[in-house]
């Protein structure tokens, strides 16, 4: 008998044991431990959710539960996406607001195919390279002026509700106004997280007066409101995309960032449009994995998996030391890629279609030592074949399905916060390069690289899965591990996300600098001391990294029934949710 599986034998009996003790002694109901024998499976949270008329999975029960009632109320998948999206920029404003950017990819029932949606914004058009290096700077700043870039989501919202929406936005955003005016319960999760962002935006005008009215932020269980938000919202209700980016609101913007010594103006605002563009695709084994085009990362999960398909991943299972080294080699090469590729396309030839083949990717997998981590990674040549933030995702009775994300960066993002508006400005511009020549060097106008991206998956040509991971550069890691635990490993929605998460680090920064060490693995509990024990002896340097695994939500739909089964984060205060 091996050493894995005498653990396994003892953590199987040690946890009956407890959930007995707790269920009998305590009065906990322990389920994921009861939960874990009847599957027989190691992971579960809890069972998947199962409805027939809609579904909504969301990082906040009350962002599902106003996403529902839209739908309760003949609303579309959008207009549940954008109501849950309006509401998170309210109580999950340490994830997403009007002050950043969002991304998409629809599902058109009435149509039979995903649309993509690409709603980020710019940078400012009177703020040149040679300003920024004049100024000493070899990177830019997280917080305050010089990293704000336009916002996009607003944009996005009439976009989507545009093309998909059924009821009128003020309908939409009518739960987010209320909610912002009579104010709701502050969540474990969010009131840590905004106490962490006081420390380093409550010295920007504006940040304090919004999110700190008593002088602090608010505790766990205190009711918080925002009534600047609900003006906003109510703003937009009545003038449409025009009022935020022409209006009243793009006026507040300019003059305050003017105030601040930034350089976003009325101009940039003014001249602010998204763009639909074609969602690209890997197929692995069998299932079509779809993704958004570059200025975001979306591909790199996609170079993941085409990397890993000529391995037997099932055979080596989801907790051993060949399957982690695999996945993390695998991702060194995709981000070495990501490092030198991914950039806004207005600005740059990206050879997205070379680098999401399936020979370039084979190719790339060879340069895998099985025995050995690879200490620096060096970006391939596709050119020489031929040829913060928060998730969200819905489903309505048509079919029609969204799989959204949106994001300030940085959590709250810069801490410029307009007066009197209820929002932060992102921080999205810190993610050009400064250094001439490279894709993704900054210029005016141009949209930096993106972090955040949504998923989709489809089946012989019909939807199967809605889903998407948020965390910064963990995305593309989690993307490709969901669905490995799902097609190579057999667990169900909910198991996928619970599973305990690989994640590296280093090796390959966004802007292409090799670091030569490797990099760093972080391992959630749940993976053996075996496991760990055997990628040391591989050479990988293995550290602690708590809270950046990311935060899952997904709805996948049965081709044949009609039937929505969804999953959601059990690491934040996610919940799915139908009827």
């Amino acid at each position: 008998m091996t050493i894995r599986n005498i653990y396994a034998m003892w953590k199987h009996h040690v946890f009956a044991l407890f959930a007995v003790i707790c269920s009998s002694s305590i009065g906990f109901s322990a389920h994921v431990f009861a939960y874990d024998r009847v599957t027989g499976k190691a992971f579960a949270s809890r069972s998947e959710v199962y409805a027939t008329h809609g579904m909504a999975a969301t990082s906040q029960p009350l962002a599902t539960q106003v996403a529902l009632d839209i739908l309760k109320h003949g609303g579309s998948a959008v207009d549940a996406a954008i109501a849950a999206d309006a509401m998170l920029g309210l109580v999950e404003p340490t994830g997403a607001g009007i002050g950043g950017d969002l991304f998409a990819i629809v599902w058109s029932a009435k149509d039979k195919k995903l649309y993509g949606l690409n709603a980020s914004g710019r940078s400012p058009k009177s703020l040149t390279l040679e300003m920024l290096k004049a100024k000493g700077l070899d990177y830019l700043p997280p917080y305050g002026p010089l990293p704000v870039s336009v916002p996009g989501a607003v944009d996005g919202w009439y976009q989507l509700h545009d093309k998909f929406g059924k009821l009128p936005m003020a309908d939409n955003l009518a739960p987010a106004i209320s909610y912002a005016k009579e104010g709701f319960p502050v969540s474990e999760l969010i009131a840590f997280y905004m106490q962490l962002s006081a420390k380093r935006l409550a010295k920007y005008p504006g940040f304090k007066e919004t999110y700190m009215p008593n002088g602090k932020m608010p505790n766990v269980g205190e009711i918080f409101k925002n009534p600047a938000l609900a003006n906003t919202y109510e703003k937009i209700a009545k003038g449409g995309r025009d009022e935020f980016y022409k209006g009243s609101i793009a006026c507040s913007i300019a003059a305050y960032m003017k105030a601040q010594g930034g350089y976003l103006s009325y101009e940039d605002l003014a001249t602010h449009h998204s763009d639909w563009v074609q969602p690209v695709y890997a197929n692995y084994r069998g299932y079509d994995v779809w993704e958004l085009p570059p200025n975001g990362q979306g591909i790199a999960a996609l170079q993941i998996l085409k990397t890993m398909e000529p391995f037997n991943l099932k055979a080596m299972g989801q907790t051993s030391p060949e399957y982690v080294h695999l996945f993390v080699e695998a991702k060194k090469l995709a981000f070495a890629d990501r490092a030198k590729f991914y950039a806004d396309p207005a600005f740059n030839d990206i050879p997205v279609k070379q680098l999401i083949s399936q020979e370039y990717n084979y190719q790339r997998a060879k340069l895998i030592d099985p025995h050995k981590a690879a200490k620096s990674v060096e970006p391939g040549n596709p050119n020489l074949l031929h040829g913060d933030t928060v998730y969200l995702t819905t489903a309505d009775q048509e079919g029609n399905m969204v799989s959204l994300i949106q994001s300030n960066y940085r959590g709250m993002g810069s801490g410029m916060t307009p007066p009197d508006l209820g929002f932060v400005l992102q921080d999205r511009g810190q993610l050009f390069d400064l250094t001439p020549g490279h894709f993704n060097s900054y210029a005016p106008g141009k949209r930096p690289f993106h972090t955040i991206i949504p998923a989709f998956v489809t089946k012989d040509g019909k939807p199967w899965l809605s889903f998407g991971v948020m965390g910064g550069a963990t995305q593309p890691q989690m993307h490709a591990q969901i669905l490995i635990n799902i097609i190579d490993f057999g667990m169900n929605l909910q198991e996928a996300g619970d599973a305990p998460r690989i994640l590296h680090t280093g090796s390959t920064q966004p802007t292409g600098e090799q670091m030569n060490d490797g990099g760093y693995v972080s391992l959630e509990s749940g993976f053996p001391m075996e496991t760990r024990r055997e990628l040391s002896k591989k050479g990988h340097i293995l550290q602690d990294s708590l809270g950046a695994f990311g935060g899952y939500q997904a709805i996948a739909r049965d081709p044949q029934t009609g039937v929505y089964r969804g999953a959601s984060e059990s690491r934040k205060d996610g919940q799915v949710a139908g009827y």
